[in-house]
């Protein structure tokens, strides 16, 4: 018996449980996962979710955080200015790209660095059109008064 581990594919995906398609992308980009920089995903609301990275060292001018279509891109790489000669480095200094595949309508709303920790903010605006809507019920003799009332205002 073969067990499928789905725990990579929650942490790469942000606002939806597309457990199917989720399995058909990973099974066809067959990339190996690299789990630099380590990071958690939290749902705070409904809608509102946030991305939290630890990005030691990293100052704001060496990370970029881009998107397109339903892909948010956190890169960075950071620009050493060592004093002296450097006998340990134990602080990862490598340049680093983290993609996470977005639900539809969700986007980045804000992002802040405080304390080696990147987070950033987003939201899901579900369109009005897009939103589930109530259909009033009307009885028969109801709808009858309303073709009829058509009926009338178009012979007017």
């Amino acid at each position: 018996m073969t067990l499928l581990n789905v725990a990579p594919l929650h942490r790469s995906s942000v606002g939806f449980d597309r457990m199917f398609d989720l399995l058909e992308a990973a099974a066809s980009r067959g990339q190996t996962a690299d789990n630099y920089p380590p990071f958690d995903s939290l749902k705070l609301a409904d809608d509102q979710y946030r991305v939290t990275m630890a990005v030691a060292g990293f100052r704001e001018e060496d990370l970029e955080i881009s998107t397109q279509g339903n892909w948010l891109t956190v890169s960075g790489e950071r620009h050493l200015d060592t004093e002296g000669e450097v006998l340990h480095r134990g602080i990862a200094n490598r340049p680093f790209q983290r993609r996470f595949e977005l639900a539809e309508h969700v986007h980045v709303v804000g992002a802040t660095l405080a304390d080696g920790l990147l987070s950033i903010d987003l939201k899901r605006e579900v369109p009005e059109a897009m939103k589930p809507r109530r259909v009033k019920i009307e009885s028969r003799s109801d709808a009858q008064d309303s073709v009829r009332q058509l009926l009338d205002q178009a012979a007017s």
